[in-house]
């Protein structure tokens, strides 16, 4: 049976020429992008220095700096350079399995269930060896950001986690803030506190970090050795760094690059807002410096953060209606799945939350049974009970009079304030309002205890719609940040983190552990840099 099932001879020499075909096909699938083009090499008459330090790192945000940091702390020279004029930082949140915050809230999250909950929301489109590798690192990772902050930070345990029976969020979102009375660092808290941390530590152990400079391309060594790249900087001179032990690619996604979109992403060219700060700058430089030096990328398409933050930051569990005034799915769910439901709708860049004037003591009465993003308050505390004085009622408020909610005394008044057909409207919320007394969504099966009737006016309209927040994919690398050609080998001297680098997401941006891709951000710094350390 074996030998029936064997090419017969000759044919290996045709199995041989597809392969080599299919390698040819995927080489050049890129050609009608510019990106896709190297640009011409600078004259070496126009390079008017060589800057050599052991590692160069492209791309100063959370990753880069972070890597910066510990290559710091490991007493290995280092330079950062980044081509924003400050520091590049977005977002509040960092995500872990285990922490001593998670600790003493009595909270423990099973990897096992969590690392099946990952594979099944990413399509199972997820390197295993680098998903275990954030399971069992991030503790650590957000540790180490602890510890450089020392006691000047302090660490809380987000309690807004969407508690549904399907998506659920996990508890390990964290919240990082600088210490009432401490004034070592000018941000208070977030990602930009973080940053702070990382470039402090960089720069008080002797290493550089070069702004407003931005790389143009990487170098190589006669025996294919990344050793550096050519960068222009503030003064439009350009100069040449060479690292000596290595350069690590840290330039973030390529949610501003429509060229880079359409090749990975199409789903990314929908939304018709950016959330992404500072805008504009996010448009897939290491990728393209990875893809000129021969590193592979992982399938498209790839997987995209999509935040509900285009119109206002909440949309709660109420009734959904698009622009034509009709119902389109379950409510019940997480934002990614509210945000991709919406691009899928007739001009679909926004849809509309609708409720009665009872709206606020109905997510109270829920808030222990649904909750998360864009329906709790966005910082608040594991533990923490709803209160009436949480100021989502205000913000509402300050909506209508902005004119991304509308109030109404009746139905009528309302569809035309939305510009929906009155009549699609009318029906829609009869129906809804059929099922709620019947205590069953028949449509599209939301839990009866989110069935909210809207009989009593005053009538909201909410106005909500997609962002598009990052992408994540890119370069193949291993556990190791080791860059990865199209024979899956190492490109010597070349690593990847942060959102430059691909293998852990698929689908979509998986939002059981909101702030994830921060932590997962600093593991792939300091594996990166504790690589280096080993190999040379």
């Amino acid at each position: 049976m074996a030998d029936e099932l064997r090419p017969p001879e000759g044919d290996m020499d045709y199995i041989e020429s597809v392969k080599n075909n299919v390698q040819e096909v995927r080489d050049h699938r890129f050609d009608k992008y510019s990106w896709s083009k190297p640009p011409k090499k600078i004259p070496e008459d126009e390079i008017v220095e060589t800057i050599t330090t052991e590692v160069g790192i492209v791309g100063g945000g959370i990753a880069g700096l972070a890597a910066g940091a510990r290559l710091t702390q490991l007493g290995i020279r280092c330079i950062v350079v980044e081509k924003y004029k400050g520091i590049v930082a977005r977002g509040a949140h960092i995500a872990c399995l285990e922490s001593k915050c998670m600790e003493e809230n009595g909270v423990h999250i099973d990897k096992q269930q969590f690392a099946r909950d990952w594979m099944r929301i990413c399509g199972s489109r997820v390197n295993e060896d680098l998903l275990w590798l954030y399971i069992n690192k991030s503790g650590a990772a957000l540790q180490w950001l602890l510890d450089i902050g020392g006691e000047d930070v302090v660490c809380a345990l987000h309690g807004g986690h969407y508690k549904g029976p399907d998506f659920t969020e996990y508890p390990g979102t964290h919240f990082l803030f600088q210490k009432e009375g401490s004034t070592r660092y000018k941000h208070k808290g977030g990602a930009h506190l973080m940053c702070e941390m990382e470039q402090n530590v960089i720069l008080e152990g002797g290493n550089q970090i070069i702004r407003n400079t931005r790389v143009q391309y990487l170098e190589k060594d006669e025996a294919g050795r990344v050793k550096g790249f050519i960068a222009k900087g503030e003064d439009g001179k350009y100069r040449r760094y060479v690292g000596t032990r290595g350069v690590i690619l840290a330039t973030g996604d390529i949610g501003s690059n429509p060229e880079m979109l359409d090749a990975f992403c199409p789903m990314g060219l929908k939304p018709k807002r950016n959330g992404y700060s500072p805008a504009g700058l996010n448009t897939g430089d290491g990728h393209q410096m990875a893809y000129w030096a021969g590193a592979a990328f992982e399938d498209p398409s790839w997987a995209l953060s999509l935040h509900l933050l285009a119109y206002s930051i909440y949309c709660f569990f109420f009734l959904h209606v698009n622009r034509q005034g009709k119902r389109f799915m379950n409510e019940d769910t997480w934002v990614q799945a509210k945000a991709i439901r919406c691009l899928q709708q007739p001009q679909g860049d926004f849809a509309y939350s609708v409720f009665d004037k009872n709206w606020f003591e109905q997510v109270g009465e829920r808030a222990e049974i649904c909750g998360g993003q864009f329906t709790d308050p966005l910082i608040c505390f594991y533990g923490d009970k709803w209160s009436p004085d949480n100021g989502i009622d205000k913000t509402i408020e300050r909506y209508v009079k902005k004119g991304t909610c509308f109030k109404a005394d009746t139905l009528e008044e309302l569809a035309e304030q939305m510009e929906v057909p009155v009549e699609n409207l009318k029906a829609t919320v009869a129906r809804y309002n059929e099922m709620a007394a019947q205590g069953k969504d028949t449509d599209y099966g939301k839990r009866a205890e989110l069935l909210t009737p809207i009989v009593e006016s005053p009538f909201y309209a909410l106005k909500w719609g997609p962002a598009l927040l990052n992408v994540h994919g890119g370069v193949l690398i291993d556990p190791q940040m080791h860059v990865l050609d199209l024979n899956s080998k190492p490109i010597p001297g070349l690593f990847a983190i942060g959102n430059t680098a691909g293998g852990l997401y698929g689908v979509d941006y998986p939002l059981l552990l909101n702030g994830n891709s921060h932590c997962r951000a600093i593991t792939w710094a300091l594996e990166a840099a504790d690589t280096i350390s080993k190999e040379n």
